[in-house]
């Protein structure tokens, strides 16, 4: 077994699935991605278009000038079919896969990190290194390409052939000359857009990427501000995160394998929450039952406001009591604003008494508007 082979062999046994080298050669869809930002597809997240960010993308190397060689990494999350049976209530909501278990920026950099330690065993030295993982100024998927790892697909996420796309991507910029794999080339997408045609918000932009002001993952999780009124319906009932694209995607329907890391196994509760539940959850204990949870990125804040459009778009009349207490004793205006316009949507008797009762107390400007919008809907 030569070097790099052994590399690859110690990556696996790690717990990452996919292995590959390139080079840092600037990446073939930089222009899609000075686009992308042109367009403002990157909506609120403005540290995309930083200049120094946007340069090092183009020139990996300016990243790490001692760097010779890109490995690419990709570690397997569960399919959203691998959620545990029930839940399927309409007061019950859905949080994408990757996100049931622990924190993938908490376990793959220190999995990279003992990777780098047996690589300066083999090598006798200590390593010129940069690990990221979602969180540098990185073109993932075009490296993971180049890297023979699979294709980037109609949805935007990277697809391997034999096992579908869900997985998370990592790089390791390492000083080491190694011989780069060669690139994945086919593109197995063909005249499919079941992706395109099964987005809830029509997202999905005819040159593979996202405009993330329409996407439900970018409105749950990035979005720290109110959901557009309009967008609010087309969510459903994903309060974190997506799997749509992916799950319609015929390469998973045939091929993901159910085998995942074991630290991303969905907690307690966790893949279909109990709607009327979370909308409870005190700042402590919100906290508490997502510790270490990629779930803590939208605050609670934002995850409650995902809740209130959740029971809203359930059309329950069961959700009324919770979005009531809600309305009336919430702390954060942000929540009681989306939970006035959820009790709009119900249209039940009981809802509109308690818009009417709020709206005589409501000192908010955003909540009374949305109790005012919810009551023009009677």
């Amino acid at each position: 077994m030569n070097f790099k082979e052994k590399i690859k062999a110690e990556a696996l046994r790690l717990g990452f699935a996919l292995a590959g080298f390139t080079d840092l050669k600037p990446p073939r869809t930089i222009g899609f991605y000075r686009n992308w930002l042109k367009s403002e597809c990157h909506a609120t997240m403005g540290y995309l278009a930083r200049s120094s960010a946007v340069e090092k993308r183009a020139h990996p190397a300016q990243i790490l000038p001692q760097a010779r060689t890109i490995l690419t990494l990709a570690m397997r999350y569960p399919r959203p079919e691998d959620a545990p049976a029930g839940g399927d209530h309409s007061l019950t909501g859905k949080i994408a896969a990757y996100a049931w278990g622990d924190d993938y920026h908490l376990i793959i950099p220190a999995r990279m990190a003992q990777l780098v330690t047996s690589i300066e065993e083999i090598l006798a030295r200590k390593l010129n290194h940069k690990m990221y993982t979602d969180t540098g100024p990185l073109l993932e998927r075009d490296l993971a390409q180049r890297s023979g790892l699979g294709w980037i697909g109609k949805n935007t996420c990277l697809i391997e052939p034999s096992s579908g796309s869900y997985y998370l991507l990592a790089e390791l910029l390492l000083d080491e000359e190694i011989e780069p794999d060669s690139s994945f080339k086919p593109d197995h997408c063909g005249n499919c857009r079941r992706c395109i045609d099964a987005c809830p918000t029509g997202c999905i932009l005819p040159d593979r990427t996202i405009d993330s002001r329409r996407c439900i993952s970018y409105l749950t999780i990035e979005n720290k501000s109110e959901i557009q009124s309009k967008l609010r319906p087309m969510i459903g009932n994903w309060v974190f995160g997506c799997d749509v694209c992916q799950q319609v995607c015929p390469w998973n329907v045939r091929f993901a394998q159910s085998g995942h890391e074991r630290a991303f196994a969905p907690r307690q509760g966790v893949p279909r929450p109990s709607l009327s539940v979370e909308l409870s959850l005190s700042p402590q204990e919100f906290n508490h039952k997502f510790k270490n949870s990629p779930i803590q990125r939208a605050r609670r804040r934002g995850y409650l406001r995902n809740i209130t459009v959740a029971l809203g778009n359930s059309q329950n009349p069961e959700a009324v009591p919770a979005l009531a207490t809600c309305l009336e004793n919430e702390s954060e205006p942000l929540v009681r604003a989306h939970a006035a316009w959820a009790l709009g949507s119900i249209k039940t008797h009981s809802a509109k008494q308690v818009l009417n009762k709020t709206r005589k107390q409501e000192p908010e400007e955003i909540v009374c508007q949305e109790i005012e919008n919810a009551l023009s809907l009677f």
